[in-house]
């Protein structure tokens, strides 16, 4: 079977997300008083570390070869917070409405950096820190609480990264396994296996990719 891109090789991953964050591309000065002066050059990037717990010889070359495709930094995969596969008030997908939710919504409204969702369950909230993936891969996390009315609609919440031209009003808004599509970081790749049985962990950076 032919390995398609973006790949999705993290639903199994035995491990874990040790960093998902910001990436800043800024140009940045000092002044003689001591003053620091930045500059955006583009939006912000996500960037992800990943790591493996430890694995046994034969598990740490499945995860190799599977790694192997993704060819250091030159093809895609689908990357995600591994702690943030649910929303932080649903644990586990527990939602008001039960299994009724699909755990998506759609875009209601963009103003700025703030996003409003509709075709939530009546009382959802968006929690600080809640990743929403709308469209096919534009990954933002909440910097405000919101509470959907009875009509499903939350109010207008802030958000990072800033707002992607590709994201628009009435575009899917993914809330559960929210991903955007990043590639290896070149190097950054390592899996050493111990000399006393094998066992080896596997960890590597990841930067998204526009």
């Amino acid at each position: 079977m032919t390995v398609t891109f973006p790949v999705d090789f993290l639903s199994d991953f035995p491990g874990w997300s040790t960093e998902f964050d910001l990436l800043y591309r800024q140009e940045q000065s000092r002044s003689a008083n001591g003053k620091t002066y930045a500059k955006d050059l583009g939006s912000p990037l996500w960037k992800a570390t990943y790591q493996s717990r430890s694995l046994w010889p034969n598990e740490l070359d499945h995860w190799r070869a599977r790694l192997k495709a993704l060819e250091n930094g030159l093809q895609t995969f689908k990357a995600r917070s591994i702690s943030r596969t649910y929303p932080i008030a649903y644990p586990r997908g527990s939602w008001p409405t039960g299994a009724a939710f699909s755990g998506s919504g759609l875009v209601n409204s963009i103003a700025g950096n703030a996003l409003s969702l509709r075709n939530l369950p009546a009382g959802y909230v968006v929690s600080i820190g809640d990743f929403v993936q709308v469209g096919a891969s534009d990954l933002y996390q909440a910097l405000e609480t919101a509470t959907a009315n009875a009509s499903g609609i939350t109010g207008e919440f802030e958000v990072r990264t800033y707002i992607w031209p590709t994201s628009f009003v009435g575009a899917t808004a993914k809330l559960v396994k929210p991903s955007c599509i990043m590639t290896l970081i070149p190097d950054s790749l390592s899996s050493p296996a111990t000399l006393s049985d094998g066992r080896g962990t596997i960890t590597f950076q990841a930067i998204e990719a526009r």
